[in-house]
């Protein structure tokens, strides 16, 4: 039961962590530990039966390659998105890692195609518009896997990961660390009725989003020098595709931020998915949250992105991971444990959407068994005004953005672990102990914690 490192999580930063130790030449025991399906055993029963049947642990956020990969599969390539990890490492290192960590997604069969860069004039016209709006356009060119394609090409990691040595322990939990006199020794896994314990001079945490509350435990308990993180509270929005036809066409993804009147909160877009499908997920505690898949191939006539609103706690209240799942409780009490949808114009008006309004619509939901309803019963209402207002000034970038007919699904929640200290060697005051990707508070998206387990991977390669 002893190894050299162990890797809680099998998400992007934890793979890219074995990955590339693999590649420097490392000749050390890896052992990696997943709460869920090995990636070829991962599928979601919705897709067959056409509701959602609750699986613990849900089979699109857990597995191996995480949530990020089954959603939609879409690689940022610049510094300036995905997280604050530029800032610990500086911005050229973190965009060095990047190109090579693209590299590597290109080795194993992306698409050669980057969204984003073909039309540079439109991109101006676009921006242009944005200004005006009072938002801001953040170029970045975007490698799409599509969710089919991600699946098979983390397939394809994982069984190189194994044919080079790589242990892996699918559908057990991570229990707890074995932390003594600030020095990392292992951890405890739950395994029916008793519990393993398996040691590591070196252990790394990337359980992602998914396991933020998790870490912000264990950051509590063994005195993890972390501050404070953010949490995103908002909606996701979807539109016909013919209003959205000439960012798609252009950028693929608008990355827009802004900062509305009157509390001038930060707000952006997120996981912008032309002609995709809205989907539900599922964590442990039952609660439902909403989310975007965009394939390859198989394509529908709606766009949809989420609309986040960012908030931070400190004094005297400083547990961000708690406000939002309140929130998202909320809003599933009111759907009867499902996902709430309502139409813009019907927000407006002060009114809830009934289930045959949404029939005589344009748009039509992408996700079936959303229950049609009325989300500000359940939205805060600072975050509420803020969406309201995002979604108007968008109007002005995209024409038709803000119409009658627009659906807002909700919640759409996005956890981030408070941010563990760390130095840029990615060094915590707990010695061994690592955390990487979103579980950090770091990263936000594939691309970024994929460079954040390949700086790691260096690290831990190197180390005597």
């Amino acid at each position: 039961m002893n190894y050299d490192v162990i890797i809680v999580g099998a998400g992007p930063a934890g793979i890219f962590t074995a990955y590339e130790m693999i590649k420097s030449g490392s000749k050390k025991k890896i052992l990696m530990i997943e709460k869920g399906q090995p990636i070829e055993k991962r599928s979601c029963p919705k897709a067959k039966i056409g509701h959602c049947v609750n699986c613990k642990p849900c089979n699109i956020t857990t597995g191996f390659s995480g949530a990020g990969a089954f959603s939609d599969g879409k690689l940022s390539l610049s510094y300036e998105v995905g997280g604050d990890f530029p800032t610990l490492i500086g911005p050229q290192a973190c965009q060095d890692l990047i190109d090579y960590t693209d590299s590597i997604y290109l080795d194993f069969g992306a698409d050669k195609h980057v969204e984003g860069v073909s039309n540079p004039d439109k991109v101006k016209e676009i921006r242009r518009r944005a200004i005006k709006a009072g938002l801001k356009l953040v170029d970045c060119p975007i490698r799409h896997l599509g969710t089919e394609k991600a699946q098979q090409l983390y397939t394809d990691i994982e069984h190189y990961l194994q044919d080079h040595g790589v242990d892996m322990i699918f559908n057990k939990s991570c229990e707890d660390l074995i932390i003594e006199e600030g020095v990392v020794k292992g951890v405890r896994l739950e395994e029916g009725d008793g519990r393993k314990v398996y040691k590591a001079d070196n252990v790394v945490i990337a359980t992602g989003r998914r396991g933020a509350e998790w870490l912000e435990k264990l950051c509590a308990k063994y005195d993890i020098a972390h501050k404070p993180g953010t949490v995103d509270i908002g909606v996701r929005v979807e539109v016909r595709n013919e209003v959205m036809e000439e960012v798609n066409d252009v950028l693929y993804e608008s990355k827009l931020v802004g900062y509305p009147l009157p509390f001038k909160n930060k707000v952006r877009t997120f996981c912008q998915n032309p002609g995709g499908f809205v989907s539900q997920e599922n964590y442990d505690n039952n609660l439902a949250v909403v989310n975007g898949h965009s394939y390859k191939e198989l394509k529908s006539q709606n766009t949809n992105l989420s609309i986040l609103c960012s908030h931070n706690f400190s004094v005297p209240f400083n547990k961000p991971i708690e406000y939002a799942q309140k929130v998202g409780e909320l809003t599933n009490m009111l759907a009867n444990g499902q996902i709430l949808v309502q139409r813009f114009g019907d927000i407006l008006c002060g009114k809830r959407t009934w289930e045959k309004e949404l029939s005589f619509s344009n748009v039509r939901p992408t996700l079936p068994d959303a229950v049609a309803g009325d989300i500000t019963a359940a939205m805060p209402y600072r975050a509420m005004t803020n969406i309201i207002n995002f979604i108007q000034a968008m109007d002005e970038v995209v024409p038709g953005f803000a119409s009658t007919e627009t659906l807002l699904y909700s919640p759409e929640l996005k956890f981030y672990s408070n941010k563990v200290k760390m130095e840029p060697d990615l060094t915590t005051n707990v010695k061994g102990l690592y955390c990487l990707g979103d579980s950090s508070g770091w990263t936000r998206g594939l691309m970024m914690a994929s460079s954040m387990g390949v700086l790691m991977g260096r690290r831990l390669a190197t180390e005597e």
